[in-house]
């Protein structure tokens, strides 16, 4: 485990990376001996830091929710982030939005539904029921994930390993909402499916239920992910349930349209 001064100096370099939009080495290259624990630790002690300079929590992330991803992380479970006020974009219908890419680093887009709740959920032993009971609608979303730590290393060509993206908040960047609001009840969540073009192109068709068989099981996992830390999920957070595209790469003057057909359509621009 590492101790809570390399924990405090590596939260430091994450916060210094965002603001410089320059990219740090791999964590784990450095510190070997490095655990899932500590890369939540890193995450939370940036997360502190981002809050004493005022921001503010507004929800959540869960990433990896396929079983290739989590193979590819060599993990058996989800990760997950915290989404702040600065990182939310809001889509107008017919219109598309302009998205600075000055925000970021090298912006990546996942296609996802979000969960916003109008109840707390707390742990342990949180159902798919609870969750659903507990959400005043679900909606349609775009995380924007980026990389204040490389996703490849600069010398190596190594990939990062899930320590790194867990400490760089799941990779999380960014969301766009602006969809319609929908009962969980009313929609049968798992085929809600989304076509997402790019350019005009469609980069990547997908169903909600490639998140777990069902968008609302991630939530659960969450809740009770977060119940040891003495933490659960608030009325009014927004929960990202975990993206069923595989993330499609961004560069300015980029256009793209995420159509989820009767829940709408997402059109934004990269400027």
């Amino acid at each position: 485990m590492l101790s809570t001064e390399v924990i405090a100096q590596l939260a430091a370099e994450l916060n210094h990376a965002e603001k410089s939009r320059v990219q740090i080495e791999h964590f784990s290259k450095r510190f070997p001996e490095m655990t899932i624990e500590d890369g939540y630790r890193i995450n939370r002690a940036w997360m502190a830091l981002k809050l004493s300079e005022g921001h503010q929590v507004i929800g959540h992330k869960i990433g990896l929710t396929s079983r290739a991803m989590q193979q590819a992380s060599q993990i058996d479970e989800p990760d997950f982030g915290t989404l702040l006020e600065h990182m939310r974009y809001t889509c107008v219908a017919g219109k598309v939005l302009d998205i600075p890419i000055k925000n970021f680093i090298a912006p990546r887009v996942e296609v996802e539904l979000a969960f916003v709740l109008k109840h707390p959920i707390q742990g342990p032993n949180v159902s798919v029921e609870q969750v659903l009971e507990a959400t005043a609608y679900v909606t349609p979303a775009i995380e924007i994930i980026d990389a204040r730590i490389e996703q490849f290393d600069r010398h190596t060509k190594v990939m990062r390993k899930v320590f790194d993206t867990i400490s760089d908040n799941a990779a999380n960047a960014g969301i766009v909402l602006g969809g319609e609001q929908v009962d969980p009840y009313a929609t049968d969540l798992p085929w809600c499916g989304a076509v997402l073009k790019q350019n005009g192109v469609v980069e990547e068709t997908g169903l909600a239920a490639g998140v777990q068989g069902h968008p609302a099981i991630g939530i659960a996992w969450l809740a009770n992910k977060l119940a040891p830390w003495n933490e659960s999920l608030q009325a009014g957070e927004i929960v990202l349930a975990g993206s069923f595209t595989r993330p499609v790469a961004a560069k300015v003057g980029d256009v793209y349209e995420a159509d989820y057909g009767p829940l709408g359509c997402l059109q934004f621009k990269f400027v």
